[in-house]
C-alpha cells in the first residue's frame, strides 16, 4: 500500500475504490465463491456455454470466445478477432437484431457487439441452453 499515491509512485483510482460498501460486497462475493465452490461451478457452466452456444455459432461459421465465465460472440466468419478494431462493421450490424430478438425472449445481453457477456452463480445449465436455443432460432 505504501507504493500507492499520494505516498508512493503508483496512481490508482476508480469509481468504487476504497468505498466501504463496495469492499464489503467484494468480500461477500469472494466468501460466496469459496463456500459454494463457485469457480468450479462457473467453469462447468462456461464449458456448457462453449459447447452449446459455440456449436450454434459454428454452424453459421461464427465463433465464441470464452475465458472462464466471460464470453463473447463473434458474428463474422472465421476465428474471433483478438482486438475490437478487427470486428467487421457487418458483424457488429448483425448483433443489433440478435440483441433485440434475445431481449424479446427475455434474455438480456450487453447492447453492443463490442461487449462481453458474463455468467454468474445465478445462472443454471437450463439458462445456458435457453440462450443457445434462442441464438440458434434468431440466426
Amino acid at each position: 500500500m505504501e507504493r500507492l499515491a499520494p505516498q508512493g509512485d503508483v496512481y490508482q483510482a476508480g469509481t468504487l475504490s476504497g468505498n466501504p460498501v463496495a469492499m464489503a460486497a467484494g468480500l461477500a462475493t469472494l466468501d460466496t465463491l469459496e463456500r459454494e465452490d463457485g469457480w468450479a461451478r462457473l467453469e462447468a457452466l462456461g464449458d456448457r456455454l462453449e459447447s452449446r452456444l459455440g456449436a450454434v455459432l459454428a454452424n453459421e461459421g461464427y465463433d465464441l470466445a470464452r475465458l472462464g465465465s466471460i464470453f463473447w460472440m463473434s458474428l463474422q466468419k472465421g476465428p474471433a478477432p483478438r482486438r475490437a478494431d478487427a470486428i467487421e462493421t457487418a458483424a457488429a450490424g448483425r448483433y443489433t437484431p440478435l440483441f433485440h430478438g434475445l431481449l424479446d425472449r427475455g434474455i438480456s445481453l450487453a447492447p453492443s457487439a463490442f461487449e462481453v457477456g458474463f455468467l454468474s452463480l445465478a445462472h443454471t445449465p437450463s439458462d445456458v441452453d435457453r440462450l443457445a436455443d434462442a441464438v440458434g432460432e434468431l440466426l
